[in-house]
């Protein structure tokens, strides 16, 4: 496996080095063709520590187009880190800054903001908006607490760079000082690698505008503009780090770092290289986990992720590989270095374009071990950069372009005059769904599409309902839905029927009240479930507005994940990433396959509970699955868990406990205090996931009329063991001899607090999570799981919500490892009724 991967990375290796293979010749300096360092307010030129000169207002007024009163402020007492913030000036009308262009392409704007005390103004409270070359929104009602630098990259195309302040009704505009400077051509390439799908090409780069969010020195201390090549500020990562005990610093010397043919340290100097964050020790038998950074990044925007790589570990080559995940997603998979470099402490980067609806919360890069027998368990990070990447309307703050255009629908200048004839329009509509609703589904043929019935009301253009019409970049509806509800590509229905074979029969994997789940592939490869709504079925249409109004919202390694939809016409169809494993339960129970071993059980079960978590307490508002068990626990080609089927998910308001709501669910899994109560908490899905715990333990199902009376409740049944102390004569008997008696424990212990009667009692999936991650460490500690040393755990020691190490388990299933034909999906439309169906996919 080990020679199979460094061959399929070998043949990529050009693909993954193109960002640094095609730079100019290496060049350790840059004289910036423009460099204008302007500190506004000032009596006089300021040189900071780094031996920056910037000019005084009075010579600088040259560059200043404004007509207001001159409004200079100056705090000599302040105490501050740089001396330009000791002044500001204020306009309080519209101020516009011109810089001549000697060269026109990349440059640097770097904006420096604090509110100096004075007696005339309340900088603090000063709402204002920042445009640069007419077009390009940098900042939308702005107000600076404290000391703030915005930094920006933009491609600037004509001879003149501006850059306007205008203020906020009554509020004036001011700024401490501005820098616009050059910026050498290689800063961004022109062509980069998409997060997902993988090997996706996203052209035209360089038309973008960038906005710094964060710069990283990983593993290193601060840089100062005075020690880098481009005069840039990079920080020091520790802050952001998930858990700083899976992590620790090694360094070299600078000077040891070199850099490939047409690489160049103005991309990141050798400090930067020059230190890292490697995996800590994990204290475990095999050390097998992520080493996670934790950023806040704004869902709205695409973002440019740029990872600085330099093995400055390795003694010697080819011993280092490892995987790379970006937002959840894998963005580099065994990565060796010294392939990609030919070298040791050699400098090399890679960025990755980020789509807004593959922006998570929060937003994680992370870098871990590659599981393989050879090799050095370890994983590196040198440098970080995120960049924000400008939205539609040609702004990097807020919904509205300089034009007043809005990325979500009508301008700004109209939003009041609809406001009014959208509150009319919305009881009038009302009225006419209801009557429309019941003569359905006489009248949903005529529909042109069921996106009226399904996604909520919005103030967008109508035209993005109804239009089908497909462009470079997609139809426009994929523009809106992708902006605004994260529903990822649009699918026309000819794509659909080409990827099903013409909806064939023998590719149904999964049925349901809603209709059938198709096995698909995309044009370019990608294998999918296609969810296929019937119209004419009043049973599921709730439950399929529920899933798709839920998963718009929802983005997670451990969440099954939309790629895509279709509404033409009267269809209504959802596509899903493909498990290839299908429900955990079938490599449990009753089906035959091979069994799995308790340690895959674990992690399949930590898997499940991450996903549960995220959905507890990682999205805007509280969701509630409701419908917790394990066909809805579904298996990807590494056995990685992500769950499935949100139909009857519901969400919990701020500040509420709990959702007053009929029951629904499934037997054997429902919490008995919300059958009673009829109130719906996210401990009903943390009962639900005990049940599941003891199917994972006993591998029985939840309900089985066909044992004794005693028997047909897994959860009773197994908990009057566990009380005698003698669950271990209840476990699956393949178990026996394999498991860890403290694992073991530790996970019904688990189980049995899920199972309290009142939810009060119960643990959250936090806790959950916690527990289970110990009971693997107990498993892998113990050493009674004969295939435990040869596999290493993706999540021992992991810390919550992040992904795990992407590698296949030890005892993969023969026909499941080598044909992937016999596969499941199961879909539910209701409490009791389940419909499944395998489709032998090969035998076509």
């Amino acid at each position: 496996m080990a020679i199979l991967h460094l061959l399929i990375f070998s043949v990529t290796v050009s693909v993954v080095s193109s960002a640094v293979t095609t730079n100019p010749a290496k060049s350790d300096t840059f004289k910036p063709p423009d460099n204008y360092l302007i500190d506004c307010g000032s009596s006089s030129q300021t040189t900071l520590p780094d031996r920056r000169t910037f000019t005084s207002d009075s010579t600088s007024s040259q560059y200043l187009q404004y007509e207001g009163r001159e409004i200079n402020l100056h705090d000599q007492s302040a105490n501050v880190p740089l001396p330009i913030y000791k002044s500001a000036k204020v306009f309080d009308s519209k101020a516009t800054y011109s810089f001549h262009v000697s060269k026109t392409g990349w440059h640097w704007v770097r904006l420096h903001f604090n509110p100096v005390k004075n007696k005339e103004f309340k900088l603090q409270e000063t709402k204002f908006t920042v445009v640069a070359c007419e077009t390009l929104v940098l900042l939308h009602e702005y107000s600076p607490k404290g000391i703030e630098m915005q930094e920006y990259l933009m491609n600037v195309t004509t001879e003149n760079l501006s850059i306007r302040f205008s203020g906020e009704k009554q509020s004036p505009a001011f700024v401490n000082a501005i820098e616009v400077v050059s910026a050498p051509d290689m800063v961004v390439s022109d062509n980069v690698d998409s997060l997902f799908p993988v090997g996706k090409k996203i052209d035209g780069v360089t038309r973008f505008s960038f906005q710094k969010m964060y710069r990283l020195n990983v593993g290193g201390a601060v840089i100062g503009p005075g020690n880098d090549t481009l005069g840039r500020n990079w920080d020091s990562d520790k802050r952001y780090l998930k858990s700083e005990s899976f992590a620790k610093n090694i360094s070299i010397a600078p000077s040891v770092v070199t850099y490939l043919e047409g690489g160049s340290p103005l991309i990141a100097p050798p400090t930067v290289y020059a230190s890292a964050m490697e995996m800590g020790n994990s204290n475990t038998i095999a050390p097998n986990f992520n080493v996670t950074w934790e950023f806040d990044l704004d869902h709205a925007y695409a973002y440019l992720v740029r990872l600085h790589f330099c093995d400055i570990v390795s003694k010697s080559l080819n011993t280092l590989y490892f995987n790379v995940y970006v937002g959840g997603k894998i963005a580099i998979s065994a990565l060796d270095l010294s392939t990609v470099t030919g070298g040791l402490s050699v400098a090399y980067y890679k960025d990755v374009f980020v789509e807004p609806e593959m922006v998570s919360s929060p937003f994680l890069v992370q870098v871990g071990p590659l599981n393989e027998p050879t090799g050095d368990k370890n994983a590196i990070l040198n440098g970080l950069e995120i960049l924000r990447i400008n939205n539609s309307v040609n702004s990097l703050d807020g919904a509205f372009g300089a034009d007043g255009k809005s990325a979500l629908g009508p301008s700004r200048g109209t939003v009041a005059a609809v406001g009014f004839a959208m509150m009319f329009g919305a009881f009038a509509g009302l009225g006419a769904m209801a009557v429309k609703w019941q003569k359905r589904p006489q009248d949903w043929q005529k529909k042109n599409s069921f996106s009226s019935w399904l996604l909520p009301l919005h103030a967008g253009d109508n035209s993005f309902m109804g239009s089908s019409t497909k462009t470079s970049l997609g139809s426009k509806k994929s523009a809106f839905y992708s902006s605004t509800m994260g529903l990822g590509r649009y699918l026309s229905f000819a794509e659909l029927q080409e990827a099903t074979k013409n909806w064939d029969s023998n590719s149904v994997i999964g049925v349901g009240g809603f209709g059938n789940v198709y096995y698909g592939v995309l044009e370019d490869g990608t294998k999918v479930a296609v969810k296929r709504g019937n119209p004419q079925s009043e049973q599921g249409i709730n439950e399929f507005q529920t899933e798709l109004q839920m998963l718009s919202k929802l983005r997670h390694r451990h969440l099954v994940s939309l790629i895509g939809y279709c509404d033409e016409n009267a269809e209504m169809i959802l596509v899903y990433e493909f498990m290839q494993h299908g429900p955990m339960r079938d490599h449990l129970y009753g089906k035959g396959l091979p069994t799995i071993s308790w340690k895959q059980r674990l992690e399949i079960s930590i898997g499940a509970a991450r996903g549960l978590h995220y959905l507890h307490t990682g999205a805007a508002t509280a969701i509630i699955h409701r419908d917790v068990k394990s066909t809805n626990i579904l298996l990807d080609e590494s056995f990685v868990a992500k769950m499935s089927d949100f139909g009857l998910s519901k969400d919990v308001g701020m500040g509420q406990a709990h959702v007053s709501t009929a029951v629904k669910g499934s037997f054997g899994y429902l919490d008995p205090e919300y059958f009673r109560k009829q109130q719906l908490t996210d401990k009903s899905d943390v009962y639900s996931f005990g049940v599941v715990l003891l199917e994972v333990l006993c591998a029985r199902p939840a309900i089985d009329p066909s044992l004794p009376r005693e028997q047909v409740n897994l959860a009773e049944w197994a908990m009057q063991w566990k009380r005698k102390g003698l669950l271990d004569k209840i476990i699956d008997p393949h178990l026996v001899g394999h498991i860890n008696p403290e694992s073991m424990n530790k996970f019904a212990e688990a189980a049995e607090k899920c199972l309290a009667e009142y939810g009060v009692d119960r643990p959250s999936m936090g806790d959950v999570l916690w527990n289970l991650e110990y009971a693997l460490q107990l498993q892998d500690q113990g050493k009674t799981d004969e295939e435990s040393n040869g596999s290493g755990s993706a999540l021992a020691n992991s810390a919550p919500l992040a992904p795990t190490v992407d590698n296949r388990p030890v005892t993969t299933p023969a026909q499941a490892s080598q044909n992937p034909a016999e596969v499941q999906v199961i879909e539910e439309h209701s409490s009791t009724t389940m419909f499944a169906h395998h489709a032998n996919l090969n035998s076509r």
